[in-house]
């Protein structure tokens, strides 16, 4: 006799081939934060294609949102969430398929454009959800809603985007969901499950330093301001920040990118730094802002410059409540087997799911989808003769395509069993002392 659970696998399987043919497309056709334009009608274009009760586009940019209602009824309503976007990264992963995407006009660049963070696998998956879904909606208890969000990496400084901005133009507000699903690829055993009780992924916020002196020709540099030494100095102490707040909470202030505008001969007017703050712990977020530009402004006017600091795109921490972890453990070990579903560790990684898990409730969590094992230390290690391991954001980063129906078949089987009530995130299903 088969279940509810036979036929959702039984449609994952037959729709497996597709969701592998629009994953390879989407990675040799990438788009950039803000720019996902045919990326975005794909996903329209199919989720028409089903037939649901509602399909919005153009939100937040290149957002595009399904509604399916179920053929019973039931007050719940979930939404299952991929991003869409991809990084201005050069493709180095090795694929037939591989990324050739040069995009001449984005700011700041012209930049190589790959889906070295692995959005290609999840917008396929969601889409092969939506299939999956669809053919069984006469049996859902409740609603449906298929968000495919622009932006996730950041959108340009001047521009809007992400999940805050789906949110302001009201994409989940009718229906609001109940539940928010999610997963995200990463260097994981294949097929594996990873979840953290907590926080799940951390806080995050954009920092532009620009440090002023005065413009000089490169052989006269007392005649000037060179704000070059003042940039290398704070470069330096941000190294030390670490040690100026509480080491058992970890935080991390990156410097990704120096913009010049000199020349060989020339000692520029300014220099830019780009990074990232990452704080395992959100009350810690001010005192690290406050730490950099305390060290930013006395270590420029230490070389007679001057520095200002900015603070921009601030993404909260995705917060797994226990409660939700308990109910779903069921789930995802009936997806992925008991002893492929463990508990991750902390991360420093931020996403900007945690805007809509935050304000509706519901989990997030991580599909492994790499040659490699994990021993019982908890050690991870590339299997012999695999590709090896590979981190997202890396040009080498790759997802194994007979793991995208295990992702699809994540989705389906969350969204009945939240549906139906058996993943139910009750006080009784927390654990004790939550």
């Amino acid at each position: 006799m088969t279940t509810i659970y036979d036929d959702l696998d039984a449609h994952a399987k037959a729709v497996a081939d597709q969701v592998v043919q629009w994953r390879h497309h989407l990675h040799q056709h990438p788009e950039l934060s803000n720019r996902e334009v045919n990326t975005a009608a794909l996903i329209a274009d199919h989720l028409r294609s089903l037939k649901p009760d509602e399909v919005r586009t153009g939100i937040a940019g290149h957002g595009v949102v399904g509604v399916l209602r179920g053929g019973r009824p039931g007050d719940r309503v979930i939404a299952l969430r991929a991003d869409i976007d991809a990084l201005p990264v050069p493709d180095m992963c090795g694929v037939d398929f591989t990324s050739h995407v040069i995009d001449q006009d984005y700011p700041g660049g012209p930049f190589p454009v790959s889906h070295a963070c692995g959005h290609d696998c999840h917008t396929a998956m969601l889409m092969g959800a939506a299939t999956v879904l669809a053919e069984v909606r006469e049996q859902l208890s409740g609603t449906v809603v298929f968000v495919f969000q622009p932006a996730e990496e950041g959108p340009p400084v001047d521009e809007k985007g992400g999940a805050a901005e789906m949110l302001a133009e009201g994409a989940l507000d009718d229906p609001a969901p109940t539940m928010v699903f999610g997963f995200h690829v990463v260097p994981l055993p294949k097929g594996w499950i990873g979840y953290r009780a907590g926080v799940q992924f951390s806080a995050s916020c954009l920092v532009k330093i620009t440090i002023t002196g005065q413009q000089v020709h490169g052989s006269t540099p007392w005649m000037g301001i060179d704000p070059m030494p003042a940039a290398g100095a704070v470069l330096t102490g941000i190294g030390q920040l670490y040690r100026q707040v509480s080491a058992y909470d970890p935080v991390t202030v990156t410097i990704g990118h120096v913009e010049d505008v000199g020349r060989f001969n020339i000692i520029g007017q300014t220099v830019t730094l780009w990074g990232t703050i990452r704080s395992a712990v959100e009350a810690d977020m001010p005192e690290v802002q406050k730490r950099l530009e305390t060290l930013a402004a006395h270590t420029a006017q230490a070389y007679n410059c001057s520095a200002t600091v900015e603070f921009m795109q601030d993404v909260p921490a995705v917060h797994n409540q226990p409660a939700w972890i308990e109910a779903g453990l069921p789930t995802f070990r009936r997806v992925a087997g008991a002893d492929k579903v463990i508990p991750a560790p902390p991360t420093l990684g931020y996403d900007d799911i945690s805007e809509m898990v935050n304000k509706y409730g519901g989990l997030y969590v991580m599909l492994g989808v790499q040659d490699m094992r994990i021993d019982a230390s908890g050690t991870p290690s590339p299997v012999p003769g695999g590709r090896g391991i590979a981190m997202n954001h890396n040009p080498h980063f790759y997802a194994d395509d007979d793991t995208l129906v295990t992702g699809v078949r994540l989705h389906a089987q969350v969204a009945y069993d939240y549906l139906g009530g058996v993943l139910n995130p009750s006080p009784q299903n927390a654990p004790t002392g939550a």
